[in-house]
């Protein structure tokens, strides 16, 4: 039967000189310094951070940065914490990042930070993610500080154009967010009105048939700014890399702000999205990807498994708004609240493997999907700022609250078999062999407290939750009930010694949980799997200039892990462990008006230290060494001003995956370039509008990004070329 959800997998390492990017980062910390020295008193050498539609301002953890360099975030305390004083580690990824590298998904957002690989190739269809060796489909995105929860194939989809960042929190984060992959989690910030004006429009061209257009117009209602909107929508309509399959899309999200004064803040946020055709959502075998068929022929790139007649469409509909207010300099209230549905209509046949007896016969199953989903979620924080002698407290105390129901009306079963030199689609009858009819359920009630206390450079956060989760499932073919209620304590301790020039050192402590549905053979229920992690880094943040260095070395074991009953394989035991250790190394830096540069290395040795099939190996799609380097050079002077070059590399080392006996083989490693070149119409009496070019795989490598098992490997993106015109007015 076919299913997204992807659990993680093992193999060993390639090789990769890591002195080379560290030597590139350290180099980050010299060059302001170096150009400081040999720079001239002219207006070239100050950096100017344009805050976009809002102007300048003074930046916190849910608004307009103005730079591609973060310097707050809320995502790893739900406070507006600087980034030196979260324990753990976290990357941001602005607005103004997103632009210059022309984005069209999440994971592709993530292209460039460390400790996070996207799986599924060329696919933008779900944000599958691997983060830290631990594999996650949607199911740890957050947007607007609430979960996206998805179930089966219902997953919510963000288009970049309605985000003004993302952020990635690496590691356990349940003690916050409750049942969670202990990996890390997403956290996305739509777009929210502005008092200033705002009007642009956009336009898109493009490889595989690609034209988009999107506009964003925002203002204050009133002369006082007591009042203001934003509204931002886009079309989009392509083809995909697979022959047959199309992507369209159609969004729009209005939002309105009330402001009455400094102290309160609530803002409506909406988005409806909808999706008549999300785009390729297949695999392929490792023959014909990456060993050759009995003749010697690969697959192209473009070789659809399915049929012209799969499809999948989707429609998501968000109403909430988020609410702040300061009673005083002491007391703050927070809430965000958000009702979503989902509708998702899913029909694909798909490959299964080569036959055995004809190694050039592509086995082909099928599935059908109808399914409604409804979500509603709630978090209420109180906020104290206060002293006691010499420590500065921030103290927050939260209750958390979310409900899910999912409809399914699904099927699972056979199609014809196709050839893989000589493909003759046409033929899209299958038989239905696994009837699927099942009404999901999940809630989960969490409250937490957490503790910021500062006493002179030392800062101490600690922070515990109590979370009861509930997960049932109703099979209606059989009028069956399989429920799971768990209560689950999680807890988080961080130590940070924060020294006068910009370096912080940190070690912390933090747990995450996740419930398991089912039981054992003799019908005992599943405990919850816990995450465990110890990391310790350093941090420099400039205080002058926009600079972010982090560094983190971890443990994070996964224990209470399913795995298969060594005596019955329909069933599973609770004795599987998964181990992962790692390196993250991550520079950002605005090193003068001129130059942007991003840099991050990472490394994962992940494995399996319990499991009835998988001890001793490495999970799937996990590669060890992972690397990026992109810098782009904007002219300020001369007939050149305005023009921008840049350009950037990613490294994916090699990963593993499994045969159907449960032995492994390698994925190869694969190095891609892309660049950009931007330039702005200001001096056309244009001011912030824009005309450019992005090129993504620049010499259109062929490469296989990763396989899940031997019949699901997935070629990676072609070239890909998109023209972006940018009009405000």
């Amino acid at each position: 039967m076919s299913t997204k959800r992807h659990y993680s997998s093992p193999a060993k390492p390639d090789f990769f000189p890591v002195s080379v990017l560290v030597a590139t980062i350290a180099a980050t910390l010299t060059l302001p310094a170096v150009a400081a020295q040999t720079s001239l008193a002219t207006d070239a050498d100050t950096i100017t951070v344009v805050g976009g539609a809002s102007g300048a301002q003074q930046e916190n953890a849910w608004g307009p940065v103005g730079t591609i360099v973060a310097k707050h975030s809320a995502t790893g305390t739900k406070t507006d914490t600087p980034i030196q004083k979260n324990p753990q580690s976290v990357s941001v990824i602005t607005k103004e990042e997103i632009e210059m590298r022309n984005a069209t998904s999440v994971k592709n957002i993530l292209s460039y930070t460390p400790g996070v690989f996207a799986s599924r190739g060329s696919s933008n269809t779900y944000d599958a993610i691997a983060i830290r060796g631990f594999t996650t489909v949607n199911t740890n995105q957050y947007l607007d500080g609430l979960k996206l929860q998805g179930d089966n194939y219902s997953e919510a989809s963000i288009d970049p154009y309605f985000l003004e960042r993302v952020e990635l929190l690496r590691g356990p984060s349940s003690v916050l967010y409750g049942k969670s992959n202990p990996g890390g989690v997403i956290t996305m910030v739509s777009k929210r009105p502005t008092t200033e004006l705002l009007r642009e429009i956009q336009f898109k061209m493009g490889t595989d048939n690609l034209f988009q257009t999107g506009f964003d117009f925002s203002n204050a209602l009133d002369d006082n700014g007591i009042f203001s909107y934003r509204l931002t929508g886009l079309a989009k309509d392509s083809n995909v890399q697979q022959d047959m399959v199309k992507e369209k899309r159609y969004a729009i999200a209005p939002s309105f702000t009330w402001h009455p004064d400094d102290k309160t803040n609530f803002t409506l946020l909406t988005n409806f999205q909808n999706d008549p055709y999300a785009g390729f959502y297949g695999w392929l075998p490792k023959q014909g990807t990456l060993i050759p068929l009995p003749d010697g022929s690969k697959l192209s790139t473009r070789f659809n498994d399915g049929e012209a007649s799969n499809y999948m469409a989707r429609k998501q509909r968000m109403l909430g708004y988020s609410f702040d207010h300061a009673f005083n300099d002491t007391w703050t209230v927070r809430q965000n609240l958000r009702y979503m549905q989902l509708e998702t209509d899913f029909k694909s046949i798909y490959g299964n493997g080569v036959s055995p007896a004809m190694p050039t016969t592509l086995n082909r199953a099928y599935v059908q999907s109808k399914e409604h989903l409804n979500s509603f979620t709630v978090d209420t924080q109180a906020q104290a700022k206060l002293e006691t002698g010499t420590i500065d407290h921030t103290l927050l105390f939260g209750v958390d609250y979310m409900r899910m129901r999912n409809d399914i009306n699904a099927g699972f079963g056979s199609a014809d078999s196709l050839s893989l030199t000589n493909p003759q689609y046409g033929n899209d009858s299958y038989t239905i062999t696994f009837p699927y009819d099942y009404l999901n359920r999940q809630e989960q009630t969490g409250l937490y407290a957490q503790e910021q206390g500062q006493w002179n450079q030392w800062l101490l956060t600690l922070g515990g939750r109590y979370d009861r989760a509930k997960t049932s499932a109703y099979n209606r073919n059989k009028n069956a009930t399989d429920e799971q209620t768990d209560g689950q304590f999680t807890w988080r301790g961080g130590l940070n010694y924060l020294f006068d020039n910009g370096i912080t050192p940190y070690f912390s402590y933090s747990e995450s949980f996740e419930p398991n549905l089912g039981t054992t053979a003799s019908g005992s229920t599943f405990k919850p799997s816990i995450g465990r992690q110890y990391e310790t880094g350093v941090k420099y943040v400039s205080k002058d200039r926009p600079m972010v260095l982090t560094a983190a070395l971890y443990q994070l074991t996964k224990d209470n892990n399913l795995t298969s009953d060594p005596d019955n394989s329909r069933f599973s035991v609770q004795s599987g462990e998964i181990r992962s250790r790692g390196l993250e190394l991550e520079a950002k830096a605005a090193l003068n008006a001129n130059v942007n540069l991003t840099a991050s290395y990472t490394y994962t040795d992940a494995e399996y230290t319990q499991d009835t099939h998988f001890q001793g190996k490495r999970p799937v799609e996990v590669p060890k060494h992972l690397a990026s380097l992109w810098a782009d050079y904007t002219f300020h002077e001369t007939v050149l001003s305005g023009l921008t070059f840049g350009s950037g590399v990613r490294y994916v080392g090699s990963s593993s995956s499994f045969n159907a006996d449960n032995t492994t083989f390698n994925v190869p490693d694969y190095t891609l370039v892309d660049a950009t070149v931007k330039y702005d119409l200001a001096r056309f009496g244009l001011p912030g509008s824009s005309v450019g070019i992005n090129v993504n795989n620049l010499f259109d490598k062929t490469y296989v990004s990763s396989c899940y098992r031997d019949h699901a490997c997935y070629w990676g993106q072609e070239r890909q070329v998109v023209a972006t015109a940018t009009f405000r007015f």
